[in-house]
C-alpha cells in the first residue's frame, strides 16, 4: 500500500457498529440474553453465547469437549448465509440515518464519521443517535466505537459497555496494552510471545524495517495496525438495485441526439432515487441494448458525483464509441443499426453529506469542475484529459493521459527502479511522437557515437541553430530480449544559441528530440 493511501486512512475517522454474538442472534432470531447455545461447523465451535462461555465453552473447542463442559449445551449448525441475510435489514436501517455504510462482516459495520458527526454535532452525539435508533428497532446489545480507522474503532466498540470515542491521534496509546491476539493472527502471536512480546505496544515498538524484513508485507501491515495506522481496506456496500433505472424504445434509435433526448428522463429518475436515499453516485454502469439483443456495457467514473447532464453525456460518448467501432458496410452481419433500450446502474455511491458545498474554500474547485465538464461536453470524452506520471525510461512512456473524470490506470509503477531513466528536473515540453532532428559537427557531418561511447566530433549545430553547450552521452537500452520492442541509444542535452535546452536521443544513426526545457 502506498504512502499516500496509508496517510489518508490514518486520519479517516470511523464509526464501528458491533453486535456481539451476531451469529447466535441470527440463528436464534432473538435479542440476548440467550440460553447456553453454540454454533458448530466441521465438528468445532465457531460461536457461543455468553451463558455458554460462563460455563467454560470457548470458540475453537471440539464438539465433544464443549459438551463435556456443559452437557445441557444446545448445538446448532452454523449457516454463514443466514448471518448475512439477517444483517441486511440492520444495514438498511443504518443507511436511513447515514448512507455509505461499509459491511465488514455480518454483525460488524463501519461508516465514515464526517457526515453523520457534522449533522448531529459531534462524534459522541452521532453514536448516541445510532444506538438509540438501533435499540428502538430491537438491537439493544449494539456497541459503537469511534477512532482513526475501522480496526481501532472495532476494538473500541468491543472494549466499551455501550460506546467509546478514541480521540484523533490517540489510537496507538489505546492499542498499546491490548494483547496480540486481537490481530487475529494466532501463528504470529505465538512466535512473538516466544520472543517476549505480548502486547500491541511492544510489537509497535519494533523497528518497521526489521519487521518487514522478518515477516514480509503481511507482517508490516499488522505492525502498522499495532502502531495505530489502520491499513485495512474498506469495501463500500453495493448500492441498492432499486436505484437503477431503464428505458425502452418502441423503434430502434440510431442517432446520438435522439437517444440522448430519450434517456434524459431516465437520468433524472436515477438522480431522484439517489436524492431520496441521501446519496450521490460516483461510479455508474451504462448498458445499451441494440436491436440484435447485444448489450454494450461500460463503467464510468466521476471526479465528484454525477448529475443528470453528466449521465446523458456518458451515454452520448458511449454511443459514439459504438458507432465508431461498427463496420462501415451497412449490410455487414454485425453492423450497428439502432438502440432499443438503455439502463443506468449506479455501482458506487457515497453519502451526500460528503459532497455538500462548504461555506468557505470550495467555490473555486466547484467552478473549475463545471467549467472543465462543460468543455468536455463540447469537445468529447477525450477532449479534456488529466496527466499522471508512470514509470519508464523514455519521456513519452512516463506520461499517462486519462479523460477527465476517469480513474488513471498506471501500468508501470514510477516508484520502481528504471535504469537509464532521466533524473529530474524533467523537460517541461515532451514531444509525442519524438521529432526527427539533425545534430552535426564543425564539418557539417552528423555526430555519431561508437561502441565505446566516444563521439565522432563535437556537436555544433542542432537543425539550424548553433549549439553553445552540451552534455552526454548517456547510454540507454530496454527490451533487449524482444526483437520487436528493443530500443538502444544515447541521450544528450544540448543548449542552442537562443538558450533553449533540448533533450535528444541518438538511436540507430537517427537523431530525435524527446523534449525541450523552458
Amino acid at each position: 500500500m502506498g504512502g499516500g493511501v496509508m496517510a489518508a486512512q490514518e486520519t479517516m475517522r470511523m464509526h464501528a457498529i458491533w453486535f456481539p454474538d451476531w451469529p447466535l442472534r441470527a440463528a436464534l432470531k432473538a435479542a440476548p440474553p440467550h440460553p447456553p447455545t453454540a454454533l458448530v461447523h466441521a465438528n468445532a465451535v465457531v460461536a457461543c453465547t455468553a451463558s455458554a462461555r460462563a460455563q467454560g465453552v470457548r470458540v475453537g473447542q471440539r464438539r465433544r469437549l464443549a459438551q463435556s463442559r456443559l452437557p445441557s449445551l444446545r448445538m446448532l449448525p452454523h449457516d454463514p448465509a443466514q448471518d448475512e441475510r439477517a444483517f441486511l435489514p440492520v444495514l438498511r436501517l443504518i443507511e436511513e440515518h447515514s448512507p455509505g455504510v461499509h459491511l465488514l462482516r455480518p454483525g460488524l459495520a463501519a461508516l465514515r464519521s464526517r457526515g453523520i458527526s457534522r449533522f448531529h454535532g459531534g462524534e459522541a452525539e452521532a453514536a448516541d443517535v445510532l444506538r438509540a435508533v438501533l435499540t428502538d428497532a430491537g438491537y439493544p446489545e449494539v456497541r459503537i466505537g469511534v477512532a482513526d480507522g475501522a480496526f481501532t474503532a472495532e476494538l473500541a466498540a468491543r472494549a466499551a459497555p455501550t460506546q467509546q470515542v478514541i480521540p484523533p491521534g490517540a489510537s496507538r496509546a489505546f492499542l498499546a496494552p491490548l494483547p496480540l491476539q486481537v490481530l487475529g493472527e494466532g501463528e504470529l502471536a505465538g512466535l512473538l510471545q516466544r520472543l517476549g512480546i505480548t502486547t500491541l505496544g511492544e510489537f509497535a515498538a519494533l523497528d518497521a524495517s526489521t519487521v518487514h524484513a522478518r515477516f514480509g508485507e503481511h507482517g508490516a501491515r499488522l505492525h502498522a495496525l499495532a502502531c495505530g495506522a489502520d491499513s485495512r481496506p474498506l469495501s463500500p456496500r453495493p448500492p441498492d438495485p432499486e436505484l437503477a433505472r431503464e428505458s425502452e424504445f418502441e423503434t430502434p434509435l440510431g442517432q446520438t441526439d435522439q437517444i440522448a433526448f430519450a434517456v434524459r428522463q431516465t437520468a433524472d429518475a436515477v438522480l431522484l432515487a439517489l436524492a431520496d436515499a441521501s446519496v450521490v453516485c460516483t461510479e455508474v454502469r451504462i448498458d445499451l441494448t441494440d436491436d440484435d439483443g447485444r448489450v454494450f456495457s461500460r463503467t464510468w467514473l466521476h471526479p465528484t458525483c454525477f448529475d443528470a447532464g453528466d449521465l446523458v453525456d456518458r451515454i452520448r460518448w458511449q454511443l459514439e464509441a459504438i458507432i465508431a467501432e461498427s463496420p462501415d458496410d451497412a449490410d455487414a452481419a454485425h453492423a450497428f443499426r439502432g438502440i432499443i433500450g438503455a439502463r443506468i446502474i449506479p455501482t458506487a455511491i457515497d453519502d451526500a453529506a460528503h459532497h455538500q458545498l462548504g461555506l468557505f474554500g470550495s467555490g473555486s474547485d466547484e467552478r473549475l469542475h463545471h467549467a472543465v465538464s462543460r468543455v468536455q461536453t463540447l469537445l468529447g470524452h477525450r477532449g479534456v484529459v488529466t496527466a499522471a506520471v508512470a514509470g519508464g525510461r523514455m519521456l513519452a512512456d512516463r506520461q499517462v493521459l486519462t479523460p477527465w473524470g476517469e480513474r488513471s490506470v498506471i501500468e508501470r509503477d514510477p516508484a520502481r527502479p528504471w535504469p537509464g531513466s532521466l533524473p529530474g528536473p524533467l523537460p517541461s515540453e515532451v514531444f509525442i511522437p519524438a521529432r526527427p532532428i539533425r545534430v552535426v559537427g564543425p564539418g557539417g557531418a552528423e555526430v555519431r557515437v561508437d561502441a565505446r561511447g566516444d563521439l565522432s566530433q563535437t556537436p555544433t549545430r542542432i537543425d539550424d541553430d548553433e549549439v553553445i553547450g552540451w552534455a552526454g552521452p548517456w547510454p540507454m537500452s530496454e527490451h533487449r530480449w524482444d526483437a520487436e520492442r528493443v530500443r538502444c541509444g544515447h541521450r544528450f542535452q544540448l543548449l542552442d544559441a537562443r538558450h533553449r535546452a533540448w533533450l535528444v536521443f541518438l538511436s540507430e544513426g537517427c537523431w530525435w528530440a524527446e523534449g525541450r526545457y523552458r
